[in-house]
């Protein structure tokens, strides 16, 4: 019996921009009803390969062959039975939801053996609707313009467009970011599904669960390289990672590096490796050639230790100022908007009231109302301070940490003591933030776990360049030593953020009990020369 050809079969695709290879002869095969993940970080070139199977990019040479025939780059990707969902959603902008997600492949009447086509708007309107629902999206308006829609609500569009018609082959390129987290689950669902049908789907994402969670096999792809074609059943999330960092020695990686449990004890790890090798090396003159590959595999432990966790800091920095200016960008625009608009309608209620009381009309559920509004002003207010401190951009550390402690006693009735620099004056502002995050994290932890009537927080330079926090409180303690590698284990996630500050700032992070009772948290912290009193 012959084998049974690929569905999908590349060949040596390689693409340049510039002087930069986007893809460096990628070559890999698709079967029928199979599901193949692609992973790869940022700059990878995964988005580059599937903007080369779906026509959008052409490369410069390779090729690719469907049902063991090439793709004609001049044609749609459509027209033979592949459906495609970008990372980017890819529709007209000017046209309607439902007009977006028949394009190209309209409902109506045929004619002149297909050559004529007229649209039938009803009808598409009807199958739009059912698709929507399908994708647990009824609340999309089918008549409304695209470009008025969310960033999810259009990648749920785009992916109506790809579920409009049964297709042998869907192209799926990461679109899980623009999608919350039950969308993310749907879309798990339908590559499932479209697999039970019959359909082989190529998936690239950047979530190692979503790819374990669906896939057959896993492709890694590294700076423009295939450098991984692994069986799903086979290959762990640590192989993965390997792969996707460049690790060479796979046998012997520390699972705590992939995981970021703790940088911590992935640093302390490294550095007994380090140990061990320096005193391997004083011997090395009295010992076998085993013991001289023993040296080798450390030396390349240490270094791939090493570099992975210099990747993973680098990308958790980046998460974490990503993630402030989304706060900060989130916090300006309810301001700026619902709250505004929110005070408007109270003012208008209160002349509306005015004019009811003066016609001798009663106005208790005009006020009721404007209660009602005024609790939700306040509440929005707190969201927003949560989100970005108000005060930290324009008046700095010391002022926003005065505000958030008063309005943290107001809200939990702890008794707190703020002790502060007096000259202490402006901090750059990702050192500002950091700290008012740690403060901000372990008053949460208090008010949450420790049974506590009293808190103290402090703030003092014990150097010219480095920082003191400390935060203690008289509740009921540690039960054990702080171990930070089980932290997320138990739950304790704001104390493994601020782990991660403090580890990503080069700062230094002690949490022991109290000489009589409660918890002291201390953070020692780097920053530029403060010019102090003296």
């Amino acid at each position: 019996m012959s084998k049974q050809a690929p569905l999908l079969q590349v060949q040596n695709l390689h693409k340049t921009f510039g002087n930069l290879v986007a893809l460096d002869n990628v070559t890999f095969k698709l079967n029928e009803g199979e599901v193949v993940g692609v992973a790869g970080r940022s700059g990878s070139g995964v988005t580059t390969l599937f903007k080369c199977l779906t026509n959008d990019y052409r490369p410069d040479h390779g090729h690719v062959s469907y049902k063991q025939r090439p793709i004609d780059p001049a044609k749609s990707i459509q027209a033979l039975g592949i459906g495609a969902i970008h990372q980017q959603p890819e529709l007209v902008e000017g046209l309607d939801v439902a007009t977006n997600i028949f394009l190209g492949q309209e409902l109506g009447w045929s004619f002149v053996r297909g050559r004529y086509h007229i649209p039938r708007q009803n009808q598409m309107n009807e199958a739009a609707t059912d698709l929507l629902l399908r994708l647990n999206a009824p609340f999309i308006p089918i008549h409304e313009t695209v470009a008025n829609l969310s960033g999810e609500n259009r990648q749920l569009v785009a992916i109506a467009h790809a579920m409009a018609f049964p297709r042998n082959l869907m192209l799926v390129d990461n679109p899980s970011i623009y999608l919350s987290i039950p969308y993310q689950k749907r879309l798990l669902q339908l590559i499932a599904t479209w697999q039970g049908h019959g359909s082989a789907v190529l998936f690239g994402s950047t979530n190692l669960d979503h790819l374990f969670a669906v896939c057959d096999r896993i492709l890694v792809m590294r700076e423009g390289k295939l450098v991984a074609n692994m069986s799903t059943d086979s290959t762990t999330r640590e192989e993965v990672v390997a792969n996707l960092v460049g690790t060479r020695n796979r046998n012997q990686r520390t699972p705590a590096i992939w995981a970021l449990d703790s940088y911590y004890q992935a640093r302390e790890q490294s550095e007994m490796l380090k140990h061990n090798q320096s005193l391997l090396e004083r011997d090395i003159e009295t010992r076998d050639r085993l013991n001289q590959r023993l040296v080798e595999q450390l030396a390349e432990q240490v270094k791939a230790l090493d570099d992975a966790n210099i990747a993973l800091q680098d990308a958790q920095r980046r998460l974490l100022t990503e993630r402030e200016q989304e706060r900060k960008h989130l916090a300006r625009e309810i301001h700026d908007q619902p709250l505004q608009d929110l005070l408007s309608i109270n003012y208008q209620l209160e002349d509306l009231g005015e004019i009811l009381a003066g016609a001798g009309i009663e106005t208790e559920e005009v006020e009721e109302i404007r209660v009602s509004i005024k609790t939700i002003v306040e509440d929005l207010r707190g969201i927003c301070s949560d989100l970005r401190p108000p005060t930290i951009d324009s008046l700095g550390l010391s002022a926003a940490l005065r505000s958030y402690t008063s309005d943290w006693t107001h809200r939990t009735g702890i008794a707190i003591t703020l002790t502060l620099e007096d000259n202490l004056g402006r901090l750059p502002e990702a050192l500002e933030l950091s700290i008012f995050r740690i403060v901000q994290e372990a008053l949460n932890n208090i008010w949450k776990h420790a049974g506590a009537t009293e808190t103290a927080v402090s703030l003092q330079p014990v150097s010219a360049r480095r920082l003191l926090v400390t935060v203690k409180d008289n509740g009921k303690g540690m039960d054990a030593p702080l171990d930070l590698a089980n932290l997320s284990n138990e739950g304790h996630y704001g104390l493994l953020g601020i782990s991660e500050r403090v580890a990503l700032m080069g700062g230094r992070l002690r949490m022991q009990n109290g000489a009589e009772s409660g918890t002291i948290l201390q953070v020692e912290l780097p920053h530029p020369k403060l010019k102090t009193k003296g």
